[in-house]
C-alpha cells in the first residue's frame, strides 16, 4: 500500500439519510478489494453498518473508519474512509468526523436533490474547510431527474458546481454514465456486479445532451484560471483535457469550485469512476493548510505543525470505542511518526499516555502496525485517559490542537437500576458511553436519587437505552423524555449583596459579596475576549482589596456551581454576566467555603430581582409530504405552536420548513404517517432556545417538566 504522503486520500462520505451513503460506501470496500462480496443495508449485511442496532433500522450511528488500496493510472493510493450517519441525532459523529478529513464525498438522491439534513452536512464541511465533490446517486430510481438535482446543488447550497459526469439512462433505462472530460460512455456489466467496465463512444442519441453538459464543464472550469480563460476566448480547441483537470482540481481545494459525479451504488453504477474522481479532485495530506495549535504552557503562542514524518509527532482523537480488546482510541496524525509502544503526552490533562498497540482499520477488522507516518488515520490500543477532541503529542514538543465544539443536549430522560449490581454497572457504563459519544450527558440527582441522561433527540436516547440493556446487559427502568430548558433573565440587578454569616462559638464563617448581572450572549463574550464557560461570564471588578484575591475563585466558582443547578426552576441558568464590584471579609472567620455561600446567595437574589424567563429548544423541521396531504400537515404544526418559515414545490412533493418547539414534537414522526397514510417524511435538528409563553412556563415549573 502506498505509503507516499501524495498517494494518501482522507475522505469522508456524507448525506442526508436514506441518499445511499452505506451502499457507496460498501460498493467502494467490494472494488477496492477489501470485500469479496456485495453488503447491503437493506438486507442488514453491510459490513460499515456492524452494530446490532444499524442493521435492524437500516442506518447509520457511529462513523466506522476504513482503509482500502485503490490504483488509478498505474500509481497504487491508500484510501483512508469513514462512512458517517446522516440521521440527525447523530450530527455529532458527522462533526467529529469533518474535523479530520482533507476532503469529503456529498451524496445526493437522484429523486430529491438537495434535502434538509444535506443541507446542515455542507454547512458542517463548510465550517472545517473541507473540500468535496457530489455524487448524485439512486439514478435508477423512478423520477430520478439528473438536471433539477444537479441544479438543486447550485441553488440550494450556491455551491459552484461543475459537471464531470453525467448518467447515461435515468431509472429503469440507466445504462451508465457519460464521461465530459474524455467524452466516452461507460457500461458497467450487471452480471459481474459492475466489476467490468467497458469504454464507448457516446452513443448518437446521446450526444447533443453530452456536448451541452460539456460545453457548462468547460465554461465553469476555464473561469477557475485567468490563463486557461484567456485560451479558451482565443480558441475554445486550445484547452486541453489536462489543463481542465487541473484547475478543477485546484478550484476544489481551494474551495472554490465542487466536481459532480453521478451513478447508481444499488445497481453498481459509476462507483469506480468515483473513486478516480476522489483521486483525481481530493487533496492529499499535504494539499491543505498546516495544524495550528497553541502551546499548552502558554495559550498566546499559536504553533504550527506540517504533514511531515520528521517534526514533533502530533494528533488528534476523533472518536473512541469501547472494544472487546480495551478502549480503541482513533486519531488523525498531523505530524511527526507515531511508533507503537511510544509515550506520549496529553496536553489538555497533562497526562502520559502509551500507545501499545497500532491498528489500520477495516470496519471490524483490523491490521497491525509498528509505526505509522503523518496524514495517517489509526486506531490505537493503550490510550486511558483521553476522549474525543484530545490533543497526542511529543512529551518534548508539546502543542495543543484546535477542538471540536459539540452541541447542548436537548432532551433527557430518568434512568434507574433494577438492582445493586446493575447500579454498580451502570455507573460504569454511563462514562464508557460518555467518552464514546461527547453529544451524551450524564449526572445523578441527590434528590430524586435518579440517574439523568441527556442527548440529541428521541433516537439518540432510545439507541443508548437498548445499548444498557442489549448490549451491556444491564437492568433498567426508563422515565418519559423530558425537555432540557434553560433559565435566563429578564434584565439587570446592580449592587446585589450576598452575606453569609455563621457564628457558632469558636470559629465562624463570614463571606460577603456584592454583584451586578446583565443579560449577556456568546457573541458579545467573544467580541470583548471574555471567558463564556457554561454560557456564563465572570468579571471580577474589585479594586483596593476589599475581598482578598485568594477568595475570588471560591465567589465565581459558587456562583457557576449555583447557576448550572438553576436559580428558579433547577435548569441551568444560562447567557449572563456577573461582574464582582465589592465585598467584605473578616481577618479570622473568613473562609473559601463562606464566599462559596456568599456567592451563591448573591446570584439567588440577583435573579430574582433581575426576574427570570424560561427558554425552551427550538427545532427546525423539514417536512416533505404530497399536495393532498399539505392541509392536515400545516394544521397539525399550528396545533403545536409551530412556525412556518417556507413551503416549496418540488415537482408534485411540498416541502414545508418550519420552527416549533420541541417540547411539541414528541412521537411526532408517528402522527405524521398516520396524517399522510405513510407518504410524509420530516428531519428536525435543533435550532436556539427562545423564551416560552409564560402560561406554559408556570407550568413546567408546576409539574417539574
Amino acid at each position: 500500500m502506498a505509503t507516499d504522503l501524495s498517494n494518501i486520500r482522507n475522505i469522508g462520505i456524507c448525506a442526508h439519510i436514506d441518499a445511499g451513503k452505506t451502499t457507496v460506501t460498501e460498493r467502494i470496500l467490494f472494488y477496492t478489494g477489501k470485500n469479496y462480496k456485495l453488503g447491503e443495508v437493506h438486507e442488514g449485511t453491510a459490513t460499515m453498518d456492524f452494530l446490532q442496532e444499524e442493521q435492524e433500522r437500516g442506518i447509520t450511528i457511529q462513523s466506522a473508519a476504513t482503509t482500502c488500496p485503490w490504483t488509478h493510472k498505474g500509481t497504487d493510493y491508500k484510501i483512508n474512509l469513514i462512512d458517517t450517519p446522516g440521521h440527525v441525532d447523530f450530527t455529532i459523529e458527522v462533526e467529529r468526523s469533518l474535523r479530520v478529513l482533507d476532503g469529503a464525498v456529498a451524496v445526493f438522491d437522484g429523486k430529491e436533490g438537495v434535502e434538509a439534513q444535506s443541507e446542515t452536512v455542507w454547512r458542517q464541511a463548510e465550517r472545517y474547510n473541507v473540500p468535496r465533490m457530489c455524487f448524485i446517486n439512486k439514478m435508477d430510481k423512478m423520477g430520478a431527474d439528473f438536471d433539477y438535482s444537479f441544479n438543486s446543488i447550485k441553488k440550494r447550497l450556491g455551491a459552484n458546481a461543475i459537471p464531470v459526469e453525467i448518467p447515461w439512462g435515468a431509472g429503469d433505462d440507466l445504462k451508465g454514465i457519460i464521461d465530459l472530460l474524455g467524452m466516452k460512455a461507460y457500461h458497467f456489466d450487471p452480471d459481474s456486479q459492475g466489476a467490468v467496465v467497458t469504454e464507448m463512444d457516446i452513443p448518437e442519441e446521446e450526444m447533443e445532451r453530452a456536448q451541452k453538459w460539456r460545453h457548462e464543464l468547460i465554461e465553469s472550469a476555464v473561469s477557475l484560471d485567468e490563463d486557461l480563460m484567456e485560451a479558451y476566448l482565443e480558441d475554445e480547441e486550445n484547452v486541453s483535457v489536462d489543463a481542465i483537470r487541473k484547475a478543477i482540481r485546484k478550484g476544489t481545494i481551494a474551495l472554490e469550485c465542487f466536481p459532480v459525479f453521478s451513478g447508481s451504488a444499488l445497481k453498481n453504477v459509476g462507483v469506480q469512476r468515483l473513486l478516480n474522481g476522489v483521486i483525481e479532485f481530493l487533496p492529499n495530506p499535504q494539499e491543505v493548510p498546516a495544524m495550528t495549535g497553541t502551546d499548552p504552557r502558554d495559550a498566546d503562542v499559536k504553533l504550527v505543525r506540517n504533514h511531515d514524518d520528521s517534526e514533533p509527532f502530533s494528533a488528534l482523537v476523533f472518536k473512541v470505542v469501547n472494544d472487546t480488546h480495551g478502549d480503541l482510541t482513533y486519531m488523525r496524525i498531523y505530524s511527526g511518526k507515531l511508533v507503537k509502544g511510544t509515550r506520549t503526552l496529553n496536553p489538555g490533562n497533562n497526562k502520559r499516555e502509551i500507545a501499545s498497540r497500532i491498528f489500520e482499520m477495516h470496519a471490524k477488522d483490523r491490521q497491525a502496525l509498528d509505526e505509522v507516518g503523518a496524514g495517517n488515520i489509526v486506531a490505537v490500543v493503550g490510550i486511558k485517559d483521553s476522549i474525543t477532541g484530545d490533543t497526542l503529542c511529543s512529551p518534548d514538543d508539546p502543542i495543543i490542537l484546535e477542538r471540536m465544539t459539540f452541541p447542548e443536549p436537548v432532551i433527557s430522560m430518568s434512568i434507574e437500576p433494577q438492582t445493586a449490581d446493575d447500579k454498580r454497572k451502570l455507573s460504569e457504563a454511563l462514562v464508557t458511553i460518555r467518552r464514546e459519544d461527547p453529544s451524551f450527558r450524564s449526572e445523578y440527582n441527590e434528590e430524586t436519587g435518579q440517574t439523568i441522561i441527556a442527548g440529541m433527540g428521541e433516537l439518540h436516547l432510545e439507541i443508548i437505552k437498548n445499548k444498557l440493556v442489549r448490549d451491556m446487559k444491564i437492568g433498567v427502568d426508563v422515565g418519559r423524555p423530558r425537555v432540557s430548558y434553560r433559565e435566563a433573565i429578564n434584565g439587570s440587578a446592580q449592587n446585589i449583596r450576598g452575606k453569609f454569616v455563621k457564628q457558632t462559638g469558636g470559629r465562624g464563617q463570614f463571606g460577603d459579596c456584592t454583584i451586578n448581572i446583565m443579560p449577556y450572549t456568546k457573541a458579545e463574550a467573544e467580541e470583548a475576549g471574555v471567558k463564556f464557560d457554561d454560557n456564563i461570564a465572570f468579571e471580577n471588578q474589585i479594586v483596593g482589596g476589599a475581598v482578598p484575591k485568594e477568595f475570588i475563585p471560591s465567589i465565581e466558582y459558587g456562583i457557576r456551581q449555583t447557576a448550572v443547578g438553576g436559580v428558579t426552576a433547577g435548569y441551568p441558568l444560562i447567557n449572563v454576566k456577573v461582574e464582582l464590584v465589592d465585598g467584605s471579609y473578616h481577618q479570622v472567620d473568613s473562609s473559601q467555603v463562606a464566599f462559596e455561600q456568599a456567592g451563591r446567595l448573591a446570584l439567588r437574589e440577583a435573579v430574582a430581582k433581575a426576574g427570570s424567563v424560561l427558554l425552551e429548544p427550538i427545532m427546525k423541521v423539514v417536512i416533505t409530504t404530497p399536495e393532498e396531504y399539505m392541509g392536515n400537515v400545516t394544521g397539525d404544526l399550528s396545533s403545536r405552536r409551530g412556525m412556518i418559515l417556507h413551503q416549496e414545490d418540488k415537482g408534485m412533493i411540498k416541502e414545508i420548513t418550519a420552527e416549533v418547539p420541541l417540547s411539541e414534537l414528541f412521537g411526532y414522526t408517528t402522527v405524521l404517517r398516520g396524517l399522510s397514510q405513510g407518504r410524509a417524511a420530516n428531519s428536525m435538528e435543533f435550532q436556539e432556545y427562545r423564551a416560552m409563553p409564560r402560561n406554559l412556563q408556570e407550568e413546567v415549573i408546576a409539574t417539574g417538566g
